[in-house]
Formats: structure tokens, C-alpha cells, sequence
């Protein structure tokens, strides 16, 4: 195989794993409202202090700002 096929599969797997990343990662961080919303509905019914374990971090909002 010449080093210029191996470089052109190369750059062709690149290309779709970073395409595959794009589509799974960004969507998620232009929609915060609407995860926000589903982890409302989703922890609507716990009690943080009874399912946290003791001497960790209680939960925070994985979607605030500092």
C-alpha cells in the first residue's frame, strides 16, 4: 500500500470520527434549556442527602455557570 492511500484512509477516518463527535456533543450544548427541563422532570421525586454518599460534593447543576 502506498503512504499516500494509508494517509488518505487516515484522514478519511478522522474526518468521520470527528463528524460522529460533532453530531453527539454540540446539539447537546445549544439545547441546555430543554436538558434542564428533563433533568427537572427526571429529579423531581430525590432526596439529595439520601442517595448522596457521605463526605462527597452534593449535586449541582451540570448545565450552570461559574
Amino acid at each position: 500500500m502506498s503512504r499516500n492511500l494509508r494517509m488518505v484512509i487516515l484522514g478519511r477516518f478522522a474526518f468521520l470520527l470527528s463528524s460522529a463527535f460533532c453530531l453527539i456533543y454540540f446539539p447537546h450544548l445549544m439545547l441546555t434549556e430543554e436538558y434542564k427541563l428533563k433533568q427537572a422532570i427526571d429529579r423531581a421525586g430525590i432526596v439529595q442527602a439520601d442517595v448522596q454518599p457521605p463526605g462527597l460534593k452534593v449535586w449541582s447543576d451540570p448545565f450552570g455557570r461559574k
